[in-house]
């Protein structure tokens, strides 16, 4: 797959960009953890990235609902995927109609196309899987998600969701000296569009627009060690969500498996600028108590910083 706009046409920004926690425990559930998952509701879109066993259950849980658009996949370690059976099947009981479409790194086809014809029949709805590599981008309303190849034990993905830029401020005064009537030309000059006066003069959006304005960046680095390649995706984001299995006494084991310590999640967020840190991903012996996870964290990075809990409901503000 090439770099290309996976038939989306976007505009400019959005307005709500939430983010709700289905799981953060690292390989296995659980009583206070469920296995990998999160749901971001961008504007009208609902999108999972991971889908762990007993996602659905968390979704109906934690209120996000079930009208997905898209699920994107870090990689094909079990704890990550095998929830997209079960909610796939429930997605088809409820009447679903629409096409879900599915991304993740090579083998996502083989191994995807297996999970959703696992003992059943065929599914009512289109499921379109997509193989995603590094640079890819998936094109959406508003928005892009940009696939980062991380350094894990298997061909692994990060994301990075960037909002489009919005349009400069509306410079009300600017518009009414230049004899533009309050009303739909107000909104066509705010949509980038110019308009053309009785008199027959040209006002262009840039006579009464301010600079553009940043979009939102969120990104999500999956399983991973600290990598150059995450950090430059991460430059200036709004949030960083970084996995954490393990804390610096776990070093060892954090380089034998391709996982992270708190402390290097805290130094990528460092070196990339982030504007908030949340840790992810546990190791079962800290479930209960992240305390040293996060005293490892704010040793390195100054920023908010804090150690997600299942059903944690994050809303990424508007930079202005």
């Amino acid at each position: 797959m090439t770099r290309e706009d996976l038939s989306f046409v976007g505009s400019a920004g959005m307005t709500l960009l939430r983010l709700t926690f289905l799981g953060t425990s690292a390989a296995q559930p659980t009583l206070h953890r469920n296995l990998s998952g999160l749901a971001v509701k961008a504007d009208a879109d609902l999108l999972l990235f991971d889908c762990g066993e007993g996602s659905q259950r968390q979704m109906v849980r934690y209120g996000t609902g079930f009208t997905v658009d898209a699920v994107f996949f870090t990689h094909f370690h079990a704890d990550h995927y095998l929830g997209i059976i079960g909610f796939l099947r429930t997605l088809g009981m409820m009447g679903r109609a629409q096409p879900v479409r599915l991304y993740g790194p090579p083998t996502a086809k083989r191994v995807l196309h297996q999970a959703v014809h696992l003992g059943v029949e065929q599914l009512a709805f289109p499921v379109e899987i997509h193989e995603l590599k590094d640079g890819d981008s998936v094109r959406r309303e508003g928005y892009t998600v940009h696939a980062v190849g991380v350094d894990h034990r298997i061909n692994a993905l990060g994301y990075v969701l960037a909002e489009d830029d919005r349009p400069g401020r509306f410079h009300l005064e600017k518009a009414k000296a230049l004899g533009v009537p309050p009303g739909p030309d107000f909104g066509r000059l705010q949509k980038g569009e110019s308009v053309t006066l009785p008199d027959g003069t040209t006002v262009r959006p840039e006579d009464v627009l301010g600079a553009p304005r940043s979009g939102r960046r969120l990104v999500i680095s999956g399983d991973t060690r600290p990598c150059a390649s995450l950090t430059r995706a991460a430059k200036d984001a709004d949030l960083l969500i970084h996995e954490s299995t393990f804390s610096d006494d776990e070093q060892e084991r954090a380089l034998e498996t391709r996982h992270s310590t708190a402390r290097e999640a805290a130094r990528v967020a460092h070196e990339a600028g982030v504007r908030r840190l949340i840790l992810t991903h546990l190791s079962s012996r800290h479930d209960t108590d992240p305390s040293k996870l996060l005293v490892q964290a704010r040793e390195e990075f100054k920023g908010p910083v804090e150690v997600a809990h299942d059903g944690l409901t994050v809303e990424v503000p508007l930079r202005d």
